[in-house]
């Protein structure tokens, strides 16, 4: 239960959800897959799991925890799993095609239009959407439930499910995206206000989709279906901020993802970066990081393919800007010198009031998916609390 109470929006550490499946979880889900155990054993298998990760969470200092989103497949099944409407292949959870290759230090583009999950795929829908299970509010209770310190959830953003809704197959039930984004927009209002009626007080939005919008590959599927990539970056704010307005008292944050995906090395073993967006902050910044209205905006910097720090002088007055530095798709650790330099390079653009350190994304994205092992993510954590400490006296 919890009992260590802290100001959610002046965080100087920060994280983005899912962490280091252990094998034990993993095993659990690959064999529910195949049918060899039942609902129940895998449900046992994930309480353990989250048990023993919130343990550690604690145990090394942590202020916020999360149960590592070890109940998905997938960290998009927020939604995904929690509606009913979208048109899924049976026993998707079999079914491999749509999953990213290995690529090393390449852009890798897994099979969108694959027979595969909602969202994680792109899918059109055979009724409208409706919410059938409220799977963030299930994941919080049970966590809020072990938990000393304040619980964080995560839930997909409207941006990536409209990305991957196929309107264009769907136009029998809704007419338009705008119809489709209502329904999206209202379903997340209603799990968020359940969430908070639960106690929750920090929820973390996921938004992979808004890279699309710098990213010249993405830019130019959104034109051949015949849509306005402006029009759809505006309704994207707009949606983004319909699902937060009027909740007081809750931290909201939103975090810009370039594509999480890791490769493993033939030769070495070792794992190491992949990644599916490519281009600068630059040419959305004023619009984005101006318009979005959440009290957080997680951003990775942890390569050059983000760019410089130039575009945070468009952050809001008052909205933390927490620099994902810290890399999730290689085992080396990052020096805290090296962070601190990095940390004064974006305080020349955004005050260092203004900051906060985080990994670049989350440390799995998915059960089953390639991760670095769980001493390296623990080093990682601790390395960034030593950081905060240096730079900002606190954590």
């Amino acid at each position: 239960m919890l009992k260590n109470r802290i100001d959610l929006t002046r965080l100087r550490v920060d994280q983005n959800g899912s962490l280091v499946a252990p094998q034990s979880l993993r095993e659990a889900f690959e064999r529910h897959a195949r049918g060899e155990i039942e609902d129940v054993a895998l449900r046992a298998a994930q309480d353990e799991a989250i048990r023993d990760v919130v343990r550690k969470q604690e145990a090394i200092g942590w202020p916020i925890v999360t149960d590592g989103e070890f109940r998905r497949r997938n960290f998009q099944e927020s939604f995904s799993a929690a509606v009913s409407g979208f048109d899924v292949p049976a026993h998707v959870e079999r079914l491999a095609d749509w999953r990213e290759p290995n690529r090393p230090l390449h852009r890798t583009e897994q099979n969108f239009d694959a027979a595969g999950p909602a969202i994680t795929t792109r899918r059109g829908v055979v009724e409208r959407l409706s919410l059938q299970r409220n799977v963030v509010l299930d994941e919080y209770r049970f966590t809020a439930a072990l938990a000393q310190n304040p619980v964080k959830v995560s839930l997909i953003g409207p941006d990536r499910i409209s990305q991957r809704f196929a309107w264009e197959r769907s136009q029998a039930i809704y007419k338009g995206m705008e119809e489709f984004i209502a329904d999206v927009v209202a379903i997340e209002r209603q799990m968020i206000s359940e969430l908070i009626a639960a106690g929750c007080r920090y929820i973390h939005i996921d938004a992979p989709g808004f890279t699309a919008y710098v990213d010249q590959l993405s830019l130019d599927r959104m034109r051949s279906r015949g849509e306005d990539p402006d029009k759809n970056l505006d309704r994207a704010i707009k949606a983004e901020n319909a699902v937060i307005d009027g909740f007081d008292d809750v931290t909201f944050g939103l975090h810009v993802c370039r594509g999480n995906p890791r490769g493993v090395d033939p030769a070495s073993g070792k794992v190491l970066p992949q990644w599916h967006r490519e281009g600068h902050y630059d040419a959305i910044a004023e619009r984005l990081f101006s318009g979005l209205k959440h009290q957080r905006l997680l951003l990775e910097y942890d390569s050059e393919r983000a760019g410089s720090f130039d575009p945070l002088r468009f952050i809001r007055k008052g909205t933390i800007a927490v620099l994902g530095l810290v890399t999730t798709k290689s085992a080396t650790l990052e020096s805290v010198d090296e962070l601190k330099r990095r940390i004064d390079d974006a305080a020349r653009c955004l005050p260092v009031d203004q900051l906060a350190l985080s990994p670049q994304c989350g440390f799995s994205s998915g059960v089953g998916a390639v991760q670095i092992g769980e001493e390296e993510q623990w080093r990682k954590f601790e390395r960034i609390m030593e950081t905060a400490r240096a730079v900002w006296g606190t954590i």
